[in-house]
């Protein structure tokens, strides 16, 4: 009789903290962490994962778990998976992984997640000047569709996805990740302009034995003393794939995946019920656990068929992405406009990223006239499926970016209308978001003719 359903290769009890899982996880890139399951291609397995903090953020009403979040655990990952070929032979470096997503969803008994931004004293988020508080909305799941006490009036469907998922490097691809991002924390300040208009920090994480963990390898062993001293953190996406947040990802995507390891040792995490381009509060899809079934295929010497390097080495190449066939249908939206000209009106070159902040303050502040407060919005925004895009790169000085929004998540008609809306005091819907103090001395930005 034929065996049907995904082979459960990585299991995980949300009761339990990550180091007591049955199998190790791990939250760094290293190509010395022994993978701690094999699977063969074409064979559908199923892959469990805590969320991005290990369970540390809760349920709780309150937002200080945000605040002294401790940065040095993202992301907890499931993995590495070692991948064979039907004849036991395992991937290769040079190969090109291709990692179909077959099903995904919440664990079930724990439909529940989150959306945050962190302190800017630890970490903060893309508007940190504008919202220097670490902020929490709890959202719960109702089948397809997300709702949250902490953001009433608003229900929409998700569009689940892993934030990570990517694929091991080789000691040297990590050795470049260290040497040029290195060289951004140390010397960005004095060499980048834009940090004058972004305001995250670190520019960069690097390698760091606090809040390390390495899978099967034993915590206080010379080898883990040096591995964690070079493995590099989870945060950034890079040519391996990895915390790439494309909220696309979803059920029957694809990800052609480099290898540089043999085995091409799969790991993956951060899953998320719902996100909207850029998760621009940083903490912002809706964060939770759950899992993932896949089906793996090797493409034989796929790296230097189909992917260009775009560096000096051949490992400076990038992944592509194969977006599934089912995603949530909208037909109305709002977009907001944004040029590269920062809120104090200085004019920046062609830069998106000025772009971007600006329509996505244009939109949090166009949102707040409707009952909402802006730190609602704020995470509303970077939760919900909204498309991001650069509408315009080449119309020197100005990049001019957009962010559309979804009229129909809302339970009012958020369009412009003769009747204009109410002046006066605005009535904000409550209960607001869990919110804490800022108690650090950093300056807030103020769009001098933005609402108060």
């Amino acid at each position: 009789m034929a065996k049907y359903g995904a082979r459960l290769v990585f299991p995980i009890d949300v009761k339990k903290k990550p180091w007591e899982q049955k199998l190790p996880l791990h939250n760094r890139w290293h190509p010395d962490i022994p993978p701690v399951a094999e699977v063969t291609t074409g064979e559908l397995f199923r892959i469990e994962m805590v969320d991005f903090s290990g369970g540390r953020i809760t349920q709780e009403n309150s937002a200080e778990d945000i605040k002294h979040a401790d940065p040095s655990i993202v992301h907890y990952l499931s993995g590495p998976i070692k991948i064979l070929d039907k004849e036991g032979t395992p991937a290769k470096p040079g190969d090109l992984l291709v990692v179909e997503i077959c099903n995904l969803g919440p664990l079930p008994g724990d439909e529940w997640g989150f959306t945050a931004t962190f302190d800017r004293e630890n970490g903060g988020s893309f508007l940190t000047d504008h919202f220097p508080c670490a902020t929490k909305a709890i959202w719960y799941f109702e089948g397809i569709y997300a709702y949250s006490p902490h953001i009433p009036g608003v229900r929409f469907p998700g569009l689940t996805h892993p934030g990570v998922v990517g694929t091991a490097p080789s000691m040297e691809l990590l050795n470049i990740w260290n040497e040029r991002e290195r060289d951004v924390e140390e010397n960005g300040l004095k060499s980048f302009k834009l940090c004058e208009v972004l305001h995250s920090r670190p520019l960069a994480n690097l390698p760091s034995t606090k809040g390390c963990h390495l899978g099967k390898i034993q915590k206080g062993t010379p080898e883990w003393e040096k591995i964690a001293k070079e493995a590099a953190r989870t945060i950034p996406g890079r040519e391996n794939g990895g915390n790439c947040d494309i909220k696309n990802l979803s059920r029957g995507s694809k990800v052609y995946l480099p290898v540089f390891v043999e085995g091409a040792n799969l790991s993956t995490g951060d899953m998320h019920f719902s996100q909207g381009d850029g998760e621009v509060a940083f903490c912002g899809a809706i964060e939770m656990s759950g899992f993932l079934e896949l089906k793996c295929e090797i493409i034989r010497g796929g790296m230097k068929e189909y992917l260009t390097p775009m560096g000096p080495t051949p490992l400076h190449v990038s992944p592509i992405f194969e977006i599934g066939p089912v995603e949530p249908r909208f037909s109305e939206w709002l977009v907001f406009e944004g040029i590269s000209v920062d809120e104090g009106g200085r004019q920046h070159y062609l830069d998106a990223s000025v772009a971007y902040k600006r329509a996505v303050l244009n939109a949090i502040d166009y949102l707040s006239k409707f009952g909402y407060s802006k730190e609602q919005m704020y995470l509303l925004l970077s939760c919900c499926p909204c498309e991001g895009r650069i509408s315009g790169i080449v119309d020197a000085p100005n990049a001019l970016a957009t962010l559309a929004i979804p009229t129909a998540i809302f339970d009012q008609d958020i369009r412009p209308k003769p009747s204009k809306v109410p002046v006066g005091p605005r009535v904000v819907r409550t209960p607001d978001v869990l919110k804490c103090t800022y108690d650090g001395n950093l300056p807030i930005t103020k769009n001098p003719s933005a609402m108060s």
